[in-house]
């Protein structure tokens, strides 16, 4: 270290060192947000290691093709002329 001056630690709160941890309001509505955001991060890894597990569960069992009216399956020099 440089000096030998200790590096204030961001976890240790400076200015209020009471024995009992009280928390202001703007810190306990940060900390939810914190715990939902990693709540919503959780199932979305979720989600995605159940997609790439099988991902064939999710696709739909009709195809794109099924719901072409006036089209054949096939046709397509006609549509794009």
């Amino acid at each position: 270290m440089e000096g030998g001056q200790p590096i204030p630690s961001s976890l240790v709160p400076l200015g209020n060192t009471s024995s009992d941890f009280s928390m202001s309001l703007e810190q306990k509505t940060t900390f939810v947000f914190v715990i939902l955001l990693f709540i919503f991060l959780g199932i979305l890894i979720v989600r995605c290691f159940r997609i790439l597990l099988d991902p064939y569960r999710s696709m739909p069992t009709s195809t794109w093709a099924d719901g072409l009216e006036g089209l054949e399956k096939g046709q397509f020099d006609h549509a794009l002329a």
